[in-house]
């Protein structure tokens, strides 16, 4: 597919300046070729969009003087993304209901739904409009799956797992497994059945290979808007805001409540029974055992105040020039003592 650079700007509702040349694609300010379009969006690679091959670069008015050909933005990175959108091939080739999908009598999925082959829809599913299943994708019996879904392939949604609209499971997602519940009796282990269930609210989008348990009694909830990336862990009867980042190896321990705009990094991981509020980020590795207020930013394990964190991080790496600093004043101390010659005092 091809666009003009005044079709892009126009699609973007941005302003361009040059000429008005065909289009084919994206790519880095490294590769592009001059019928590709890419972007500016640090000032640390104005080096590279000064070179660059590129038909057209999106960036901020501060740089256009770096380019011939550009389209104006005060968000560059946002509206690169957008404009990949216009160039991005779809991945659906196939259309309709193939007769090797497996969908049970009582189920009921929308003519305009897409199910690959080996799709399986059991007892009082409901898939509406727009929504597509891949192959290999199994919807247990009364889930609910809202229009304009995308459910790659290898998707399980176990029994009552509700989607809303516009909802993206990537390959492998594994939704409303049984949350990890046991009773300790006299010699063993014994489950507590999971009766609860999971519910995604729209535009949520679910990384490959992650898994989110059902509740034990009454919900694991995600908010709107918010993103899940790959091999995140989250238990049962956890509450997500909306418009959260969970970044990949994640692990969220049953019960949590996260607020909306809440950002945890790579491998973070939640005790259970904490609430982290609105517009807190946590950064990458750290390990959460206490509920933040709003807007607390922390890192470490355990994790406190990240800016302590950062000045602590520094330390640590002179740990040995420090340790040698005070074996040398504790030697010194104890040689005045034996031999206080200043009358016992040690001057400053």
């Amino acid at each position: 597919m091809s666009w003009t650079t005044a079709t892009v700007a126009a699609e973007l509702g941005l302003e361009y300046k040059g000429t008005d040349q065909t289009l084919t694609g994206c790519n880095t300010l490294e590769k592009a070729g001059p019928s590709e379009i890419s972007f500016l969006a640090n000032s640390r690679y104005k080096h590279l969009a000064a070179a660059t091959r590129a038909g057209t670069v999106i960036l901020s008015p501060e740089h256009q003087d770096l380019v011939e050909e550009c389209i104006l933005s005060q968000n560059p990175y946002l509206d690169f993304a957008r404009a990949v959108r216009l160039f991005a091939g779809s991945q659906e080739k196939f259309q309709g209901q193939s007769e090797s999908a497996f969908v049970h009598p009582e189920a009921r999925v929308h003519a305009e739904a897409t199910l690959y082959p080996f799709v399986y829809v059991g007892s009082g599913a409901r898939i509406e409009a727009g929504t597509v299943c891949f192959s290999g994708v199994y919807i247990g019996e009364d889930c609910r799956i809202g229009p304009d879904c995308r459910l790659y392939p290898q998707v399980t949604l176990m029994a009552g797992t509700v989607l809303g609209r516009e909802v993206i499971l990537h390959p492998g997602v594994v939704l409303g497994s049984d949350g990890f519940g046991f009773a300790q009796g006299d010699s063993l282990l014994e489950k507590i059945p999971q009766i609860g269930r999971v519910v995604i609210e729209d535009r949520v989008e679910i990384g490959a290979n992650t898994t989110i348990d059902r509740a034990a009694l009454d919900e694991t909830r995600i908010g709107a808007g918010t993103k899940i990336d790959n091999q995140v862990q989250i238990g049962h009867n956890v509450q997500v805001g909306e418009n959260s980042i969970i970044v990949s190896q994640v692990g969220i321990s049953g019960s949590c409540k996260l607020g909306n705009n809440v950002i945890l990094a790579g491998q973070v991981g939640l005790a259970g029974h904490i609430e982290i509020g609105d517009n807190c980020r946590v950064g990458a590795k750290s390990g959460v055992g206490k509920s933040l207020e709003p807007g607390t930013d922390v890192s470490g394990i355990p994790a406190f105040e990240h800016r302590k964190y950062l000045r602590s991080a520094g330390l640590y790496t002179r740990l040995p020039e420090l340790y040698k600093r005070l074996k040398k004043l504790e030697s010194e101390i104890k040689r005045l003592q034996k031999d206080p010659g200043d009358g016992g005092r040690v001057n400053g």
